[in-house]
């Protein structure tokens, strides 16, 4: 049976099949520490934020802004399994379609530091600049689009990011995923990267708040959860691994640099379902003066 036109592609192991495993290149003296995005280092979805301001230039109508800020509500109340992630990501994939990627970046390029600054936790920024003073790499690896990981991942001064990749034709999103950093592709991520850049995995940090990464936790040697869903909350406490809250999202104006012309976009969860309820009122009442 063909596989759906969404299905994200099975990239090979880079170590699989030349004899050379992450431990063979890896030095001791570098030592990584490979942090999640979304609920992780921010306190929301970085998926489906700009609905207002993409409606505002036409790239989406008012309906797919409402289902939009309804998906980021769901996220935001009932976490990120499988499923659900699942589902995000093929509506992400739908919605931008066609989409022209430069427009995409000159439109979130103006909003970013205004919408990402407020949701990173004070407590992933401070975990951050710990391993940072420790001499480790810090990379952010996110089944978020790399156009969105990327300007996050620079504003917050950590080394690296790994992000999900979409096909561009003829400078637009087709709507197909070339690589999915998701669930064991993030591993095989981890893995590239040690191979690459001799991180020694066996000393290396891993943290998310989704029981899909286990793959990455399991790759490590210091694996953490933070704000854990219930799966990986019992796996946390059943092998002994840390577990952190972080509950304080706060502006970072005063802590990262204004961001780079090439940023792009990142989540909103309460912004987009703000978004959502103005724009479900605002159709409400045009529909009562038109009876």
């Amino acid at each position: 049976m063909a596989e759906p036109e969404n299905t994200p592609p099975h990239p090979p192991d880079p170590a699989a099949g030349t004899g050379v495993t992450a431990a063979d290149t890896a030095s001791p003296h570098r030592t990584a520490a490979f942090f999640d995005l979304d609920k992780t280092i921010i306190a929301s979805s970085s998926a489906l934020a700009f609905s207002r301001t993409f409606l505002r230039q036409g790239l989406i109508n008012r309906r797919a802004a409402l289902r939009s800020a309804y998906a980021q509500l769901v996220f935001s109340l009932s976490g990120a399994d499988a499923d659900r992630t699942e589902r995000l990501r093929a509506e992400i994939s739908t919605m931008c379609a066609g989409w022209d990627v430069d427009q995409v970046r000159a439109i979130v390029d103006e909003t970013l530091h205004d919408v990402v600054a407020p949701l990173v936790y004070a407590e992933a920024a401070e975990l951050i600049e710990r391993h940072r003073a420790d001499g480790h790499d810090v990379i952010v690896l996110s089944a978020t689009g790399e156009e969105v990981v990327g300007p996050i991942a620079d504003m917050l001064g950590v080394d690296h990011s790994v992000g999900s990749r979409m096909e561009v034709v003829d400078g637009r999103y087709s709507g197909r995923v070339d690589f999915y950093c998701y669930g064991e592709y993030k591993a095989v991520a981890a893995r590239r990267l040690a191979a690459e850049r001799g991180y020694d995995l066996a000393s290396a940090h891993a943290y998310t708040d989704s029981s899909t990464d286990l793959p990455l936790l399991e790759a490590v040697g210091n694996p953490h959860v933070v704000n854990p869903d219930r799966q990986l909350r019992r796996l946390a406490t059943e092998r002994e691994w840390p577990v952190h809250t972080f509950s304080d999202p706060v502006s970072l104006r005063a802590r990262i640099p204004a961001p780079a012309a090439t940023a792009v976009a990142v989540g909103l969860g309460v912004g987009a379902v703000a978004a959502g309820a103005t724009l479900y009122g605002l159709s409400r009442r045009k529909r009562g003066t038109e009876r």
